[in-house]
Order: structure tokens, then C-alpha cells, then sequence
């Protein structure tokens, strides 16, 4: 059983975001901050961030942010330094008492890169450092071009120590798990890496929510 969740406002530099708060019955035993993809209206959650949601019925609140552009209707998201630049304002307003660490902060495609690339937290602690870092269908490159990797935002959580999961579709033409494992291993030749699980699919959702499920909710349990 869950609460109701919250939905409330928070005013960002990139203007207006929505987020929604869903605690579980109990005292929370972490927190999952999840942003979206690239595309979708207002309202609009992929299978697998329902999925993650789940995370509430066993203990976990779940906070799903809904950045600026969406909330003003826009169809396609804005440039990446102002979804993080919105990201940093939303973090810190919502992580605060009664929402305890870990915290896990994470998203699909777009909002997973954004999550990667502001793990660290900031010099002066207004945006905290993330525990661990949930990517759902991390895209490694554009469709087709490989040469164009971003490979570099997805080791930013890894090189700092911080567990990452990356939960990918077998036929992703947006990175398979293989060229991600490959294209981190050529960053630390021997050295961290995040845990990359496959699942059947491409970049959408994948038909085996059972075990998206299952994949979140077992390394979730071996944070906290």
C-alpha cells in the first residue's frame, strides 16, 4: 500500500517543473528521484519508469520530475545544460526532511543523462551527491552514429564510486549493452564500471516489465 502522491510545482531557473511525490506507509528507508525522456506530454510515464515507481511498495519514496519544457507544453526537450540547469533547482527542493538518503537519483534516455552528468552534486551543497545513479535505456550515441558517444556523461557517476545501473534493451540502436560495457571498459581499462543488465527490447520500454522490475527492485534492496 502507498500514499496518494504529491503533486506540487517548483520554480526553476528554466522555469516552471512539476513533480510528483509518492511515499510509501512507512518511514521511507530511501529516495529515487526519476526525470523522463526526450519526448511525451504532460503526464505522459514510459512502462519502465512505472516500474521503478513500484519501488514504493517495498519501503522506498519515489519522486518523479517532470521538467519545465513539458510543463509549458513544448513537444521536444531543450538543450541538455538547461534540463541539468532545472534539474539542480528540483533536486534540493524536494530531498529534504522526511525523504532520507540514499538517494538514488536517476531517469529514462534524456533524464538518465542528466542524472549521470549531475551525480557529483555541486561545491557548495545546495545540489547533494547522489548514492547511486538508476539509468533506464541510457542512450550511448545517436542512431547510427557511434562515433558521436556520450559515453563520457555515463562514466562521470562511475568514476566517482557511485553504483550505477543501467538497464538496456538487448536491440537498443541507441547503444546495445555490449557497445556500453565496451565503450566503458576503453575509459578504465580494467577499472569501475556500472552493472548493465539486459533486457528484451530496443530503446522503448521493454515487453518484460516483470523483469525490469525485479532488476530495479534487487539492486535497490542491495543499496539500502
Amino acid at each position: 500500500m502507498t500514499v496518494d502522491p504529491i503533486w506540487t510545482a517548483v520554480d526553476t531557473p528554466e522555469g516552471e517543473a512539476r513533480v510528483g511525490v509518492h511515499l510509501p506507509d512507512s518511514p521511507p528507508r530511501g529516495t529515487l528521484i526519476l526525470g523522463h525522456g526526450a519526448g511525451g506530454g504532460l503526464g505522459s510515464w514510459p512502462r519502465d519508469l512505472q516500474s521503478a515507481r513500484t519501488a514504493t511498495d517495498h519501503g522506498w519514496a519515489v519522486v518523479l520530475v517532470e521538467q519545465p519544457w513539458r510543463v509549458a507544453g513544448r513537444k521536444v526537450a531543450t538543450r541538455p545544460p538547461t534540463l541539468d540547469t532545472a534539474w539542480r533547482a528540483v533536486v534540493p527542493a524536494v530531498f529534504r526532511d522526511p525523504l532520507p538518503r540514499p538517494l538514488v537519483v536517476g531517469g529514462r534516455s534524456a533524464g538518465a543523462r542528466v542524472a549521470c552528468r549531475t551525480s557529483p552534486g555541486d561545491p557548495e551543497g545546495r545540489m547533494p551527491r547522489a548514492d547511486a545513479v538508476l539509468c533506464l535505456a541510457f542512450p550511448l550515441h545517436p542512431p547510427g552514429r557511434p562515433d558521436r558517444s556520450r559515453v563520457a556523461e555515463l562514466t562521470v557517476p562511475v568514476a566517482l564510486g557511485i553504483p550505477t545501473l543501467v538497464v538496456q534493451g538487448s536491440a537498443d540502436p541507441f547503444g546495445s549493452p555490449t557497445e556500453l560495457r565496451e565503450a566503458v571498459a576503453a575509459e578504465f581499462p580494467g577499472g569501475a564500471s556500472p552493472e548493465v543488465v539486459e533486457v528484451p527490447g530496443s530503446h522503448s520500454p521493454s515487453r518484460d516489465q516483470p523483469l525490469v522490475t525485479r532488476t530495479i527492485l534487487g539492486w535497490l534492496d542491495r543499496l539500502g
